[in-house]
């Protein structure tokens, strides 16, 4: 089953254009969504999620229409949005055992089961007892996918899941995530390219509200391997080269600003080839797209 959506534009009453005829086809798997912040992510999952109206295009779910009937979205979907609160007194298998049971799982043994199941996945089941309100952030992060994944949703959207988690716990999410999108439909929304990279197979770089780039991150990588360069400099050199070359990403090494240049040749002698990867992508998309709305 694909997500298809074709032409959609949503513009907030302040005037912000969030999404501009957005066009993506999602199979099954994980799907990365890469951006800056401000850059339409998050509106694109509040639509899909039926959180918000679009102004106007379509979205798809098979043979489900996303926009106009939602509670057949919401029957499907897993939903983990980038804030979301908790009541804090309510202990997370109290709580999640209420959620199922909202979802339509109505025999208490089968609910007994998919709640400590969900608990032991996301490494919850010691904190069980504890009321949510003394979670930690990675807790309350790992409690939110738990409740995302009850009633077997077809369809899942996380954004930005796993801000706030430290390494171990990123990595754990990263393994249930991979899991999960064996099966089913995963939107991964983040502004941390290694999560794409890492764990998607198919993405989407937007911009502005634009979809500025689309494909298997292997085949995008390609499209700019041989014109990367790097070259350490001083930084007070920096606003110099940005002046003179094409600069897509400043890094700080060892002390050291390390810049990255898009160009067909050599820029200098003083540069070498840097390999290319998948944020050199996404810095020359944003670069690319920032520097056209400027000039």
């Amino acid at each position: 089953m694909e997500l298809i959506i074709s032409n959609l534009n949503k513009t907030y009453a302040n005037g912000v254009h969030a999404l501009k005829d957005v066009n993506l086809t999602i199979p099954q798997g994980m799907f990365g969504l890469l951006g800056p912040n401000g850059a339409g992510k998050s509106s694109l999952m509040r639509t899909l999620a039926t959180l918000q109206e679009a102004d106007s295009g379509s979205a798809t779910f098979g043979d489900i229409d996303i926009l106009n009937d939602k509670k057949k979205v919401r029957e499907i979907l897993g939903y983990l949005p980038q804030e979301f609160g908790v009541y804090p007194k309510i202990s997370a298998i109290n709580m999640l055992n209420h959620i199922a049971s909202l979802k339509g799982i109505a025999n208490k043994g089968e609910r007994k089961s998919l709640v400590e199941s969900l608990l032991v996945k996301t490494n919850l089941w010691q904190f069980r007892n504890r009321s949510l309100g003394t979670y930690s952030g990675g807790m309350k992060q790992r409690f939110g996918i738990a409740q995302a994944l009850i009633g077997d949703p077809n369809l899942i959207i996380v954004d930005e899941p796993t801000a706030g988690l430290d390494p171990a716990e990123r990595v754990r999410f990263h393994n249930l995530l991979s899991e999960i999108g064996e099966n089913t439909v995963v939107i991964l929304s983040t502004h941390i390219v290694e999560d794409i990279s890492n764990l998607c197979s198919n993405m989407a770089i937007i911009c502005l509200g634009e979809v500025v780039a689309k494909g298997n991150p292997s085949e995008l990588t390609k499209e700019v391997a041989g014109k990367i360069w790097k070259k350490p400099v001083d930084k007070n050199e920096l606003a110099a080269y940005q002046k003179d070359f094409q600069v897509i990403s400043t890094h700080l090494k060892a002390g050291q600003t390390i810049i990255h240049v898009i160009s067909e040749e050599q820029p200098h002698a003083s540069f070498e080839k840097s390999k290319a990867n998948l944020e050199d992508v996404y810095f020359a998309e944003i670069t690319s797209r920032m520097e056209a709305i400027v000039d």
